[in-house]
């Protein structure tokens, strides 16, 4: 009887032992995935894609996230691939994501694609595939291509009265790939594409906003994060955006959330949770034995419409209802 006493409780913490080493559902990290982001932390569109990826992979990988910053230091950025590589090095990550363009050409294509076995999904891209040479041989992923036709269109349920638009954006990489979309698109839109102009600071930005309201009905709107002030500082989309919306004294249209929420009238909007889940879940094959070469690239789908009903009212915007119906009505930020 006393050795069963002892061995009884023995035999019990062995078990629970045994039992506790094993990952438990919703606890494992069966894969390792290095996520390489081309801008910063906090831009608005990296957690979207974050969430996204996360939706996917939270349960089943230890995810490691880098970014390149390349939105306020586009020339830091092959040395943020520099460092980023080293990360790949030392990780040893199962598979790797990478978010928008920037990471493509400057960290994928010289250190990953078709250089090693490990797999790659890349989303948020403008550039047509073929500028990468993808898809490769450990390389896919989906695309990024705004719902500028459909932005349009809503615009003008909104405003019957627009027949043409005009683009500004930042110079950067990803402004000269949405103005080839917009050239290569753009005798299906529902209004006429004017002309494009792509400032350097944001003085320069005011300027070509009321040179604009001369020419167009509408203006769409590119990222203007980081350009020069006055005193050569980087100034913020919160700050810039209103100031361009005051002077084009116009509907403007967008394509990320936080640029209605900072003062335009409207967008249909990319989704960076589609686009992160989408390469999170191509990703996930690729690690459980799907061979690269049988994913093909895909492209965006779903397309979100929001309205900023201060920027509508400020207009003088009455629309009829079903106008709004199903869209996320937003109010400008202060």
């Amino acid at each position: 009887m006393f050795i069963k006493n002892i061995f009884c409780p023995i035999i019990v913490l062995t078990w629970l032992a045994v039992f506790f080493s094993f990952p438990q559902a919703g606890e494992s990290s069966s894969y390792k995935v290095l996520v390489v982001m081309s801008y910063e932390e906090h831009y608005p569109w990296c957690p979207k894609v974050k969430e996204g990826i996360e939706s996917v992979l939270k349960n089943t990988a230890e995810i490691r996230y880098f970014y390149m910053d390349t939105k306020k230091n586009l020339e830091g950025g092959e040395q943020k691939a520099k460092e980023a590589y080293a990360l790949y090095l030392k990780f040893h990550p199962d598979g790797v994501i990478t978010v928008d363009d920037n990471a493509q050409w400057m960290f994928v294509i010289p250190y990953l694609k078709d250089k090693v076995k490990t797999p790659v999904m890349f989303c948020g891209v403008n550039a047509s595939p073929e500028k990468y040479g993808y898809p490769a041989s450990n390389v896919s992923g989906i695309l990024e291509r705004y719902h500028i036709a459909e932005s349009i269109a809503l615009a003008k349920l909104l405003v019957p009265s627009i027949h043409t638009f005009g683009f500004i954006s930042k110079d950067s990489p990803t402004a000269k790939l949405l103005l080839r979309q917009i050239r290569s698109e753009s005798d299906t839109y529902p209004a006429k594409f004017i002309t494009a102009r792509m400032p350097r600071t944001l003085d320069e930005t005011v300027s070509m906003s009321e040179e604009f309201r001369a020419q167009c009905d509408l203006l769409l709107l590119g990222a203007l994060e980081g350009l020069p002030d006055k005193d050569g500082k980087p100034t913020l989309e919160k700050k810039s955006i209103p100031i361009v919306a005051k002077t084009f004294g116009k509907p403007i249209i967008a394509g990320a959330a936080w640029h209605v929420t900072y003062g335009t009238l409207c967008a249909v909007l990319v989704r960076g949770e589609e686009q992160g889940s989408t390469a999170a879940e191509m990703l996930l094959k690729a690690m459980q034995g799907t061979p690269v070469s049988d994913m093909p690239i895909t492209r965006n789908r779903y397309g979100k419409r929001i309205i900023n009903v201060t920027v509508m009212k400020a207009l003088g915007i009455k629309p009829r209802p079903i106008v709004l119906r199903g869209a996320e009505l937003v109010r400008t930020e202060d």
